[in-house]
């Protein structure tokens, strides 16, 4: 379970906006504009608590995407982060971006990841068709 908590009383509490929805939408608390070629990183208003062995990871939204070409700058929360979530955006289109104050801007998605890991002298082996390095398939 994640548990979030509101910092500010206009901050919006994130909820998936469907039942199979993998991603909780985070909005902005606050108008901002984004012009061509900038980033500005949207307060969220809102911190959370991941559990161990988690890690919450913020996506685009594809409307934004499509639409305005807004993209999502990093975005890694580990489960030991207790601070304000802030979501980075970089406007790749060619029109100032206006973020409405309530509006969607991103997803969290929150997955299990692997900790651990060690260094060996040779990989195991694999069955494949693959030939080559990357872009060989």
């Amino acid at each position: 379970m994640i548990r979030f908590q509101k910092l500010r009383a206009d901050a919006i509490e994130p909820v998936r906006a469907t039942t199979h929805a993998a991603g909780f939408d985070l909005c902005a608390p606050e108008r901002v504009e984004i012009a061509p070629g900038k980033a500005y990183w949207v307060p969220s208003g809102i911190a959370m608590a991941i559990p161990a062995g988690w890690v919450g990871l913020i996506w685009p939204r594809s409307g934004l995407a499509y639409k305005y070409g807004v993209d999502t700058l990093g975005g890694v929360i580990d489960a030991d982060y207790r601070g304000e979530v802030k979501i980075g955006l970089i406007n790749l289109g060619n029109e100032t971006v206006e973020i409405k104050a309530g509006e969607r801007v991103c997803q969290l998605v929150v997955q299990p990841y692997l900790g651990e890991c060690e260094m060996v002298d040779e990989l195991p082996p694999v069955e494949s068709n693959r030939v080559g390095g990357f872009g060989s398939t």
